[in-house]
């Protein structure tokens, strides 16, 4: 197991995969939804997610880590190929979305953690960079709930 900074870069590492997916998938989902209120929220927090995503890079260079090394990079390539693969698969903007708000959760802790523990280890811009985060994936997170639960009574009540 990581410790000291080798830890910090590893779990920044992680926070840039896992968001990059979500990034991905807003983008792809932008493209493919056939619903127009699931489109516009992924026109709306594209950019948004595009800056955190360019604020965690730089984050990243910061600590020593350059981004696309080694295994980390690779095993981000292979999970993305599989999350397409998952995608392709899912036809419905009702899987679609639901996959969205689990990453978005995701990062929502992730960050949660950084902005609590960011001070405490003498990181202020890890604390900053999380409570950006957390700030602006809770509220996607709130946006993109409504959504699914107006889609979840509209496929329910449809015959």
């Amino acid at each position: 197991m990581h410790e000291g900074r080798d830890f910090l870069r590893a779990q920044v590492s992680n926070c840039v995969m896992q968001h990059k997916t979500l990034l991905e998938s807003l983008e792809d989902h932008e493209k493919q939804a056939e619903d127009a209120q699931f489109r516009a929220l992924c026109t709306r927090y594209l950019p948004r997610v595009r800056e955190h995503q360019s604020k965690l890079d730089e984050y990243r260079a910061t600590l020593g880590e350059v981004s696309g090394e080694g295994f980390k990079a690779a095993l981000g390539f292979v999970l993305g190929k599989a999350k397409d693969a998952a995608d392709a698969l899912r036809t419905d903007d009702f899987l679609r979305i639901v996959e969205d708000i689990v990453m978005i959760r995701q990062a929502q802790d992730t960050f949660g953690t950084f902005a609590a523990a960011g001070d405490r280890i003498g990181e202020p811009k890890l604390a900053e960079l999380g409570r950006q985060g957390q700030q602006e994936h809770d509220e996607m997170q709130r946006e993109f709930n409504a959504l699914v639960a107006e889609m979840f009574v509209r496929q329910a009540s449809s015959k």
